[in-house]
C-alpha cells in the first residue's frame, strides 16, 4: 500500500513538499558545503595577509619605500642645485655640458622617477603579492 493512499486530500500538498525535500536534500547539502568552502577561502587569505604585515619583511619594504620616496628627491634636488650653482663658476664649454647633463639626470631620476617608482611598487605589492593588500605600504 502506498503512503499517498493513507492521506486524505488536505494533507497531499504537505506530503509532496516533504517528499521533494527528501529528494533534493543531498543536492542542497552539497551546494551549501561548496559555497561554504568558497566563502571561507577569502577569509583565510585575509588572515594570512594580516600575519604578513607583522613580519620583518613587511617592515623592510616600508623602510625601503620611505628611503626611495624621500631620499630620491632629496639627493636629486641637492645634486641639481649643486650643478646649477657650479655652472656659474665653470668656464669651459665641455664641463658646462657635463654639469647640465648631471643636473637633468638628477631631476629626472631623483625628483620624477623615484617617487613614481614607489607608486608602481606599491601597486604591485597590493595587487600581486599575497597578503599585500591588507598592509599599508
Amino acid at each position: 500500500m502506498d503512503d499517498a493512499d493513507d492521506l486524505d486530500g488536505a494533507d497531499e500538498p504537505t506530503y509532496r513538499f516533504t517528499r521533494s525535500l527528501r529528494e533534493i536534500g543531498p543536492t542542497v547539502g552539497l551546494l551549501i558545503a561548496t559555497l561554504g568552502v568558497f566563502a571561507i577561502d577569502p577569509v583565510s587569505a585575509q588572515t594570512t595577509g594580516e600575519a604578513f604585515c607583522e613580519t620583518e619583511m613587511a617592515t623592510t619594504i616600508r623602510n625601503m619605500f620611505s628611503l626611495i620616496q624621500f631620499g630620491g628627491p632629496l639627493i636629486g634636488g641637492v645634486i641639481a642645485l649643486g650643478t646649477t650653482i657650479a655652472l656659474t663658476a665653470i668656464r669651459t664649454v665641455d664641463s658646462k655640458k657635463e654639469l647640465k647633463s648631471m643636473r637633468n639626470q638628477a631631476i629626472i631620476w631623483g625628483v620624477i622617477v623615484a617617487p613614481l617608482g614607489t607608486v608602481i611598487l606599491q601597486f604591485l605589492l597590493t595587487s600581486v603579492v599575497a597578503g599585500g593588500s591588507s598592509c599599508s605600504f
